[in-house]
């Protein structure tokens, strides 16, 4: 079914195909506190679709940003996986760009300062950008000198008037959330140096579709990215992707290296990688095979958790995540057949979870409550939850991860 009513949101064209319709769900970090539950709560469209132009996957809603953003509850220091991937690139950068005293790194969606912690560290000159208030304040109090706004062009020109000018620009995760991608990226344009380099963090939409990982589809998310999508928008504003990278963290990321054209030489990684997307990324059926794909796995959980549950088994849930929302909702999954929900995060401890209504504890409630199965929605972080959670197993607990496929550990 084409949606001629939307146009993309990088190249602006308007014959999208949509992929996956997940319904009307909440919005996924939305938690809820006690008085709120009886509240009705706000639920928009999320379908996610594909435009054969310039190769976007995206979806069609956009949320407010203020109404998303301005008050947020994901920080990116509780989770330890995140800060060791940071160091690692940090320190790689100081060292292939010779940073030192008199050089500025910014970061577009600096959180609470998990990564630009480690170049203060060195004595290099940081500036964090990060338009949540209370994370914005928590990275200051960390001594972290945050602007608290939205990043777009208009704050680029601001900055470049200021005579700030940068030598290493970050985007992780947030290219992704913006629904004016050209304005962002011409904003980094602006503020990079004539010397600098963007490094970009984005979720891989062919690890998506090939990990099943449908559940990082969600409202804050409007784009999934390839490396030819990411080409198209990057060069309609003069930078070329002069290297990239494919990680495995969060499920399938690409790290792009994006510098000013008329100094760029493109390596052998981009080209090879841009000449193995051809075969698949304007390729419709592709797509489709994906909504096939996640449908099948909702049946195969939502039937092991009846079973388990009519033979009387108690099942907690693992992460009060936005990809965790995306799931139970899209899947039906509430009290009916989970118990409780627990996570690291003491920002989200004491609230209800967004559709589902679940309550959040401390993880220390596996070990009190020992429910004999949980579901682990923060599957991307498996290996250090199951070594946290190493003593709730020897007890006897067993993890269910849903993606790629349905397993039990």
């Amino acid at each position: 079914m084409d949606m001629p009513q939307v146009s993309c949101r990088s190249c602006g064209k308007r014959e999208l195909i949509t992929i996956l319709s997940l319904g009307k769900t909440p919005l996924a970090n939305a938690l809820l506190t006690r008085e709120q539950l009886g509240e009705k709560e706000p639920v928009f469209d999320l379908d996610l679709v594909f435009c054969p132009s310039c190769t976007l996957v995206q979806i069609t809603e956009t949320v407010p940003p203020e109404t998303l953003f301005r008050e947020y509850f994901y920080l990116s220091s509780f989770s330890e996986t995140m800060l060791r991937h940071s160091e690692e690139n940090v320190r790689e950068l100081i060292e292939s760009r010779k940073l030192n005293s008199e050089s500025l790194v910014v970061e577009i969606a600096s959180n609470d300062g998990y990564l630009l912690q480690y170049y203060k560290r060195t004595g290099i000159p940081v500036l964090g950008i990060e338009p949540a208030r209370n994370i914005a304040h928590t990275a200051e109090e960390r001594g972290i000198p945050t602007v608290c706004e939205f990043f777009d062009a208009e704050l680029a020109k601001k900055f470049v008037a200021e005579g700030k000018r940068a030598d290493v620009v970050h985007g992780n995760n947030v290219l992704a959330h913006v629904s004016d991608l050209n304005g962002v990226v011409n904003g980094v344009q602006l503020l990079l140096k004539d010397t600098g380099v963007a490094v970009v963090e984005v979720p891989y939409v062919k690890d998506m579709i090939d990990g099943n990982e449908f559940d990082t589809i969600y409202h804050e998310h409007l784009c999934y990215f390839s490396l030819t999508a990411l080409d198209h928008l990057f060069r309609r504003h003069d930078l070329l992707i002069a290297d990239v990278k494919r990680l495995d963290i969060h499920g399938g990321t690409l790290r792009i290296y994006a510098t000013k054209q008329e100094s760029s030489v493109r390596s052998a990684v981009v080209e090879k990688m841009l000449a193995d997307e051809a075969a698949w990324v304007g390729n419709e059926e592709f797509y489709r095979g994906f909504g096939n794909d996640v449908e099948r796995l909702r049946v195969e959980l939502v039937d092991m958790l009846s079973r388990l549950k009519a033979e009387g088994k108690r099942i907690a849930v693992y992460g009060a995540s936005a990809k965790g929302s995306t799931l139970m909702n899209y899947f039906g999954l509430g009290s009916s057949l989970l118990d409780f929900v627990v996570d690291r995060s003491t920002v989200k401890q004491g609230h209800y979870t967004p559709g589902t209504h679940l309550p959040i504890y401390s993880p220390d409630m596996l070990l009190t409550e020992k429910p004999d199965y949980v579901l682990l929605l923060t599957w991307n972080f498996a290996d250090e939850i199951l070594q946290q959670q190493d003593g709730y197993r020897k007890q006897g607990g067993r993890f269910i991860i849903p993606i790629p496929e349905v397993r039990v550990v």
